[in-house]
């Protein structure tokens, strides 16, 4: 028989339905019967029938009309809210933000798995598995670890033996042993004291990716997790049943145990619960809608399941991904306006960065080399200034290849820290099988990736900076040549001139951002966890330095893209003329003012998706093939087998 959850006012009520020809007003009726069924005062509700509500569904807050059939509107074991009029929504209703989600009611099960065993997990298989991608799945090695660490485990509440976080308390409390009959209730009551989160909740994208990389590590074998237990977090894994976790609460020193305890408190039933076909719920009936039973935990697994850094470096992931995709974009915005800008391409000879062989240099100047005017790709812009006198172009242009560089060479160093961070064992104890004991460390700490995160801020942030003086040149006509702001008619029409503004506001709240998080402890747990790494914090603010990133970058790429404007016919190279005609796929360009926002956001969106990247990366590639290096004396030491760095032939110089 179809059954529908509806949430009124703080209640959630199973309602069946035999007809599914029977109307909104028909459920809401029923809804409401139940409600005031087991209330002393009806819950202030005199007659049912002229009660008026407003019903809509959780998922995606979709108004739903009373004369509507069931039918047309649900699917079976659709979550609806009912909001009575005069009440305001219910404070237990979370919506799903628009535009936060992609994990829609529209949201189709992966078919493909990826098999995790602990020891192999990307950073980039975790922003997929974020994505909805893919299911997962164990190795057959994986469960046999599980296994093994289990039954120590279970030997060790066998004998009574006394071990920290197993048959005793946790931080302070490490010396108070518990009885056997109360093992179970400690790691409940660990679960929930421990869920003390504030803020918003995890997107559900970055819920999957901290529950998969919780699964990750738990796949090692060293936390003492059951089998049963950990297959159970898979199937709400595959089912999308994710917990509510709200974003702040961690100083990421004993682990991320705030975000972590409300991970775990969803899967054992209680709190809040997000999946693509309900919305939010509550977790009992979210998992019962997917036939899914809570777990019940054994003695130790509370504590494996909340000990971790798997809040920061899920976090760190996304951040180190996006901030590859747009430093890799960043490089051919830059040469776009350099082109806009007449600036010369002398800066970017093989033979200088040779020179100064830093990977990331060398790698940026070669991309410049590959986009710019060459014999490989032709530019009747740059041709058109070919004899002038200019000697030198200013740093914003120049430098490119230093500054956006050590960006690049921090990105790698962070990625890998972070790709070690996700195939860490950071439980306490850690439960070694093969040695017949466990042992209490430090493993939890989370000092790696908040001193990678800070300084990946820190790092990415320059490519917003020099992106903002070089949008100021665009727009300054005694430094552009072009019409002031980019828009003809000045005066009637202000063009750029706020759009530079928003990317200066960027710059200047990202320079508070990139003040670093990790250099700072504070000790918690009566002086038990006296140092801590605050890299939860380094996390959310990193992603957030590199979200303004790309919109700076996006505001360069408009405002270059409509330079190209003012010097028609002319046209740039090719692989440059891809990129312009990317843009004009979305935005038009400016004959006179227009709402800007939407413009900024979708050329963001272009970023975010790589696509910038994805229609110049041929061109880069072709490049690097069909030069051949010149047979001249290089350090062996400068560029690697592989680099695609490596010195060819020069650009024809201006």
């Amino acid at each position: 028989m179809p059954r529908f959850t509806v949430h009124i006012r703080d209640e959630w009520l199973a309602v069946p339905c035999r007809d599914t020809s029977n109307t909104i007003q028909w459920l809401g009726q029923e809804a409401l019967k139940r409600y005031i069924k087991n209330k002393p005062d009806n819950g202030g509700i005199t007659a049912v029938k002229d009660t008026r509500f407003v019903a809509r569904r959780c998922q995606g807050l979709g108004l739903l009309d009373a004369d509507d059939t069931i039918d047309d509107v649900l699917e079976d074991n659709d979550f609806v809210e009912l909001a009575i009029e005069g009440d305001t929504m219910s404070p237990d209703f979370i919506p799903c933000e628009p535009g936060v989600s992609h994990l829609t009611a529209a949201y189709k099960e992966p078919e493909e798995y990826i098999s995790l065993d602990g020891n192999s997990l990307m950073s980039t298989d975790l922003i997929n598995l974020g994505r909805g991608l893919y299911k997962i799945k164990l190795t057959p090695e994986a469960e046999r670890k599980v296994v093994q660490s289990r039954e120590l485990l279970d030997t060790i509440v066998k004998e009574n033996k006394v071990v920290y976080g197993i048959t005793t308390g946790f931080g302070k409390f490490a010396r108070t042993v518990i009885p056997v009959s109360k093992l179970k209730e400690l790691q409940e009551n660990l679960v929930r004291s421990h869920s003390a989160g504030v803020g918003n909740p995890l997107s559900p994208e970055r819920t999957r990716m901290l529950l998969a990389l919780r699964i990750n590590v738990l796949a090692k074998g060293h936390s003492g997790v059951s089998l049963e237990t950990l297959q159970a977090m898979i199937q709400a894994f595959n089912a999308s049943c994710l917990s509510f976790v709200p974003e702040k609460g961690t100083v990421g020193a004993s682990g991320d145990l705030a975000p972590l305890s409300h991970l775990a408190l969803g899967l054992m039933g209680e709190g809040k619960m997000w999946s693509p076909t309900s919305g939010w719920a509550d977790a009992k009936y979210v998992l019962e809608a997917h036939g899914l039973k809570p777990i019940s935990l054994k003695p130790k697994e509370g504590l494996a399941l909340i000990n971790g850094t798997q809040m920061i470096t899920s976090l760190g992931a996304e951040a180190v991904e996006r901030a590859q995709a747009i430093a890799q974009q960043a490089d051919i915005i830059a040469a776009l306006t350099l082109e806009v800008l007449k600036g010369t391409t002398k800066a970017f000879d093989s033979d200088i960065h040779a020179l100064r062989p830093h990977p990331g240099q060398i790698e940026v100047a070669q991309r410049f080399r590959s986009l710019l005017d060459s014999d490989h790709h032709p530019s009747q812009i740059a041709e058109s200034h070919r004899f002038c006198d200019r000697v030198q172009d200013a740093y914003t242009m120049r430098c490119c290849p230093q500054v956006h560089g050590i960006a690049n060479d921090t990105i790698a160093f962070v990625q890998n820290i972070i790709n070690t961070e996700i195939n860490s064992a950071t439980d306490n104890p850690m439960v070694f099988a093969e040695r017949g004991e466990t042992i209490s460390g430090g493993n939890f700490h989370g000092e790696y990736p908040a001193k990678a995160l800070d300084f990946l801020a820190i790092a990415v942030h320059e490519l917003a900076s020099i992106s903002e003086r070089r949008i100021e040149r665009l727009c300054n006509p005694s430094l552009s040549e072009l019409p002031a702001f980019l828009v003809n008619e000045g005066g009637l029409n202000s063009g750029f001139m706020i759009a530079h503004c928003t990317a200066a506001a960027l710059v200047s709240e990202n320079k508070v951002l990139c003040h670093p998080s990790s250099v700072d402890s504070l000790s918690t747990s009566a002086a038990t966890e006296d140092h801590v790494s605050m890299g939860g914090w380094a996390a959310r603010k990193a992603l957030r330095v590199i979200e303004h990133v790309e919109q700076v970058l996006a505001i360069e790429l408009l405002a270059a893209c409509q330079g190209i404007e003012f010097l028609r016919p002319l046209r740039t190279t090719t692989p440059l003329e891809k990129v312009y005609e990317l843009v004009r796929s979305v935005v038009k360009p400016w004959m006179k003012d227009r709402f800007m926002s939407p413009d900024i956001e979708a050329v963001h969106r272009l970023l975010l998706d790589q696509k910038v990247w994805n229609v110049a990366k041929p061109y880069i590639d072709k490049y690097q093939t069909e030069y051949i290096p010149e047979s001249r004396p290089v350090s062996p030491t400068a560029f690697s087998l592989d680099s695609p760095a490596s010195p060819r032939k020069r650009v024809r110089h201006e």
